[in-house]
């Protein structure tokens, strides 16, 4: 299963949410139809940008839980001081893709920026950590 996990601040536009999609999807040689679903921190999923993107690439958008990303945190590869302090952990592009992926989870492109959003791809199983 692959897995966008998508960080944004507050009332990032549909456009800069696309940008760094493709941008993502680009890096990792991956169609949109690769993607099984899009990821972010459960108190971003009321986002109008974030909506419409999983909306247009008809992907469910998943929230992922605070306790979700922390679990899979060690396997960040990059650090934003502002999110780890706001969110607790490194990333949370990184970090809801590689919950959403499942099990065996790894980063296929490390959280990538521009603008208002980031974008990382993971795959994984799908099968959730905790259901070894």
């Amino acid at each position: 299963m692959i897995a966008l996990g998508i960080g944004c601040r507050r009332d990032a536009s549909l456009d800069a949410i696309e940008r760094v999609i493709a941008q993502a999807l680009s890096v990792a040689k991956l169609a949109a139809s690769d993607i099984a679903v899009v990821a972010t921190a459960r108190d971003k999923m009321h986002e109008p940008g974030l909506i419409a993107a999983a909306k247009r690439l008809g992907r469910p958008l998943l929230g992922v839980t605070q306790d979700e990303l922390a679990s899979v945190a060690d396997r960040a590869f990059t650090r934003s001081d502002l999110v780890q302090r706001l969110k607790g952990v490194p990333s949370v592009a990184e970090t809801a893709a590689l919950a959403a992926a499942g099990r065996n989870a790894r980063l296929v492109v490390p959280r990538l920026a521009q603008g208002a959003a980031t974008c990382a791809v993971a795959q994984g199983e799908g099968v959730p950590e905790d259901e070894r």
